[in-house]
């Protein structure tokens, strides 16, 4: 029986890596890790955000994995039996090794194959969580997120009929992992700007058309954020593992009072939601 969730310990919105940084984890460990018998699973560390699944390592071993999917910022790594769902919280990484690397301090699991390919999963703070779900059962973790941002369940016609009536700034209503997944603090600052949308606009005063163009926004800083990544697939083979991510330029985000990139005047910064919202007054309506 998997642990029960407090109230005050559901995940935030936004946490770090964010959907790009995971769908390039989940592109670069699959060709290395598909279709390959489990030989065994070293858990060193079993105190994550929630306890390490305690029965992980004996349903693992003896099968492979057929799919490595992708809700939210969760892997799922399907095998006959049923799901290892990995969350890499705010400082989490699964890299590809072998038996002759040194393991290090916070090398906290290791999916040893037969092959003696090694899955490892790191994370200093640990924050993340791995469990298992036997068979093709769900979790309350991905039970109630919104659709996936690349999909075409998420659309301007979808966001323009949910915000009617709601008393929230657009930046927190895309941001909301019930609404949609996956648009982090970053990402959200970067669609507004692209947008032309001020962040501070109530969702419920944006128009159709305004959500057409918030829409194509999000999914193209989306899309550019995971080919960025999808440049370092190789780094997952590289000792230290790291993707190397954020490598795209950013319009906004991180840039308090430099000059906006269209009219050149100074960038302005507010915080919601205790993030830092980075935008152009002249350029953001």
């Amino acid at each position: 029986m998997r642990p029960a969730l407090q109230a005050h310990q559901i995940l935030p919105v936004q946490v770090l890596p964010e959907l790009p940084e995971v769908e390039t984890t989940r592109r670069g460990i699959e060709p290395h890790v598909l279709g390959k018998p489990v030989k065994n699973v070293l858990v060193r560390q079993p105190s994550l955000r929630w306890p390490v699944s305690p029965e992980l390592g004996q349903v693992l071993t003896g099968q492979s994995f057929s799919a490595i999917d992708r809700r939210a910022k969760y892997l799922l790594f399907s095998t006959s039996v049923g799901r290892m769902m990995v969350h890499l919280g705010m400082s989490g990484s699964l890299r590809i090794t072998s038996m002759d690397q040194a393991i290090r301090k916070h090398d906290h699991i290791d999916v040893v194959f037969e092959d003696d390919t090694i899955l490892r999963y790191h994370d200093p703070r640990r924050f993340g969580s791995v469990f298992w779900l036997p068979d093709q059962s769900s979790h309350e973790l991905i039970d109630d997120l919104g659709p996936e941002p690349l999909s075409g369940d998420f659309s301007a016609e979808y966001l323009y009929e949910l915000s009617r009536k709601r008393k929230v700034a657009v930046k927190l209503f895309i941001m909301n992992s019930k609404i949609v997944v996956g648009v982090g603090n970053i990402y959200a600052n970067e669609a507004l700007y692209s947008a032309g949308i001020r962040p501070d606009r109530l969702a419920s005063r944006i128009s159709l058309a305004r959500y057409e163009k918030l829409v194509h926004e999000i999914k193209a800083v989306l899309e550019r954020s995971i080919r960025s990544g999808g440049t370092t697939l190789r780094d997952f083979v590289r000792e230290d593992g790291s993707p190397g991510y954020f490598k795209q330029k950013l319009n906004v985000y991180g840039r308090r009072d430099e000059p906006c990139r269209q009219c050149a005047k100074p960038l302005r910064e507010i915080r919601q939601g205790n993030r830092s919202t980075v935008f152009c007054p002249v350029c953001q309506k």
